[in-house]
């Protein structure tokens, strides 16, 4: 059985027939689907679909080999009338658009479309064993089945919450797996849920039934694989229903990406297992599967590949077979528009196999070479040039002055290498406000990932020293979210390198771990070998830590003293408290307010003024006696007071006193 590696939108289908091993198929990134003959190591077919560019090709599956006498569908196989071999022949390919279509390899040429099935893009199809029929599964969490003799769906159901990633039938065509994240069995006949798994943290992009038992045995087992996952696991489907979690884990050095399997008939017979990762390594495993085991197992043999070169580059597998023979394994490998295919045995008692290819790497797919010279423009002082990078940098263009004559004669006794057009490629950032000594200022968040991952990947000391000094959490929270995942285990031993140098950059590199442990915590302890990559870091954080109590003890005890000295100093300090008013405030009459003049506000000669008050008090009692001796005397000057200018006496009297 192979599994469909196309799952994922960043991975390219890439299939071997079944059985014979006659073909290869797959999608590039060009969006057509080109078949390779095994045998000749020749491109056999290449179909382009109408929509090829709008709607790309997401998953292949083969459909199973048949004789010409089987079924009633014959109509399709007329080249192959006089054939009895089994051979393969039809070809399903899941769109982003939501159609299905079925190519057929005997005629050349597309068979039919299935349409109308799905509202979103097919993530994964997969052929019925025995009967014409098609499963396929949708972003629109729908899963669709489909009778190849009308070309219409067959029956439709909602199967998960979110995507359906991955399907997957049993041998004898009784069962369903489909996957979002978590893991449903469906029984084809009733279309309902037979058993549950919890699956992965991620979506996952590989189902594959590993043995062929009955599902009442104890003895169906399949396996699974997810995105950014490093771990395969194993499923058993037990009679008592107690089967929520995996029973086996097969540890892997990068995620799945293509499967083949031969599947185990009996308890006596080991599965046997071929994984081609991400990362371009393949990895044999051979396992009786018996039950529960809690340690991992690692493969029993790796293949790595890589070229003839002094300094060797390694070449990417793409899809492995595994032949009848245990030693033998069918490899394609190299680029997706030009593979390579090749026969191979393998010697599985050695761990680690690194096979070395001459390789053309240049495709014959090339231009001429007058067509693709590079020639400079020749630039008008005044015009901005942007070059292709990354947003917030440009680079400076230099005007046509000296430059390009200079240019003009270098080109013509030799061409300037890659190096050298690099090297002149100066990449500034934009300044920002006064002189914008931080060069990194003008970029936003998304420009911090892209450089942290560059950084990363080529270990550049300037490009990190510039990320990492920012100090704004809220950039650092933002950047680390948006880190790719493989990025996330080289981020963190870049930290635990840095965090072993001064106290200072220790600090800012805190704000990064815990910023990486906040967003990642899920996918780092998904790793197999995290104990032994982090244990650097949990012995130097250990070191740091192993005095603080002590000194934390001690600067409370410090703190408790001088606090003490302090406020002893303090009440030394405090004088007696003076007494006399700052300001006094007295309401007179509009007389004496003229006589006085302003005596609210304080001054220096305040007692003068006081006594002088006195003095005209004693003079004013006088002249009212005077007054009183004189109104007896005269009664009709009393008469005419009588209105009210006694009353301001009377007040005022009241006032003085």
């Amino acid at each position: 059985m192979a599994a469909d590696g196309g799952s994922s939108s960043l991975q390219l289908p890439c299939v071997f027939s079944p059985k014979s091993r006659q073909y290869l198929a797959l999608c590039a990134q060009d969006g057509r689907l080109r078949i390779w003959n095994t045998d000749s190591k020749t491109l056999h077919q290449e179909y382009v679909p109408s929509a090829h560019l709008s709607a790309t090709c997401t998953c292949i599956a083969w459909g199973p080999c048949r004789t010409v006498k089987e079924g009633p569908q014959r109509k399709k196989r007329k080249s192959e009338a006089g054939q009895v071999e089994e051979k393969a022949d039809l070809l399903a390919m899941g769109t982003a658009a939501g159609s299905v279509l079925i190519y057929s390899t005997a005629k050349g040429a597309l068979h039919c479309t299935l349409d109308g099935g799905h509202s979103g893009g097919v993530n994964c199809v997969q052929w019925h064993p025995e009967d014409s029929l098609l499963y396929s599964g949708s972003d629109d969490t729908n899963i669709v089945e489909w009778d190849l003799q009308t070309g219409k769906p067959r029956s439709k159901w909602k199967a998960d919450r979110a995507a359906v990633t991955s399907l997957c039938v049993s041998p004898d065509g009784k069962l369903l797996l489909s996957a979002g994240q978590i893991i449903k069995m469906w029984d084809l006949d009733t279309k309902e849920v037979y058993r549950k798994f919890t699956g992965h943290s991620t979506a996952v992009t590989t189902l594959c039934f590993a043995t062929t038992r009955p599902p009442d045995s104890n003895g169906l087992y399949f396996l699974s694989g997810a995105a950014h996952d490093r771990l395969l696991s194993v499923w058993q489907v037990r009679e008592d229903g107690k089967d929520k979690n995996s029973v086996v884990s097969f540890t892997l050095t990068d995620e799945p990406q293509h499967i083949d399997l031969v599947t185990s008939n009996s308890k006596e017979e080991a599965v046997r297992m071929a994984v081609v990762c991400k990362d371009g390594q393949m990895h044999l495993f051979e396992h009786f599967l018996n039950g529960p085991c809690k340690k991992p197992f690692s493969p029993s043999c790796t293949v790595q590949m890589s070229d003839t070169k002094d300094s060797p580059m390694p070449i990417p597998l793409l899809a492995a077979a595994l032949g009848a023979d245990t030693r033998s394994v069918m490899l394609a490998y190299g680029n997706h528009l030009q593979p390579v295919m090749e026969q191979v045995e393998i010697n599985t008692a050695e761990r680690h196999i690194c096979l070395t290819r001459d390789v053309q790497t240049s495709l014959s797919l090339s231009m001429e070479t007058a067509v693709s010279k590079v020639k400079t423009p020749i630039i008008n002082a005044k015009s901005r040039v942007l070059v292709p990078g990354l947003p917030g940098h440009q680079a400076p263009v230099k005007g046509t002055s000296q430059g390009s004559e200079k240019r003009k004669k270098d080109t013509d006794t030799k061409e300037l290498s890659i190096a050298e057009r690099l090297g002149e490629i100066d990449l500034s950032t934009v300044p920002t406000g006064k002189g914008a000594p931080k060069g990194m200022a003008s970029l936003q968040t998304d420009n911090f990932a892209v450089l942290l991952v560059q950084g990363l990947e080529s270990s550049d000391a300037n490009i990190l020293n510039k990320v990492f000094q920012t100090r704004k959490e809220m950039v650092i929270k933002k950047t680390v979210a948006r880190l790719p995942l493989p990025a996330v285990l080289p981020l963190v031993e870049e930290i635990t390198k840095r965090l072993q140098g001064h106290p200072f950059t220790a600090v800012l590199m805190v704000r990064w771990l815990k910023a990486v442990l906040m967003h990642h915590t899920s996918y780092l302890a998904s790793l197999p070998d995290l104990v032994s990559q982090l244990g650097v870091l949990y012995h130097m954080i250990e070191s740091r830590v192993k005095m603080f109590h002590k000194l934390t003890k001690l600067h409370g005890k410090l703190y408790l003293l001088m606090t003490q000295v302090a406020t002893s100093d303090g009440s030394n300090t405090v004088t007696d408290v003076d007494h006399t008013a700052k300001l006094v405030y007295e309401e007179e009459s509009s007389d004496e307010d003229e006589a006085s003049g302003d005596e609210g506000l304080p001054s220096d000669d305040d007692s003068d003024n006081w006594e002088e008050e006195e003095a005209i008090e004693e003079t004013m009692e006088e002249d009212k006696e005077e007054q009183a001796d004189e109104d007896e005397e005269d009664p009709d000057r009393t008469d005419s007071k009588a209105n009210g200018e006694e009353d301001m006496d009377h007040e005022n009297e009241s006032e003085e006193e």
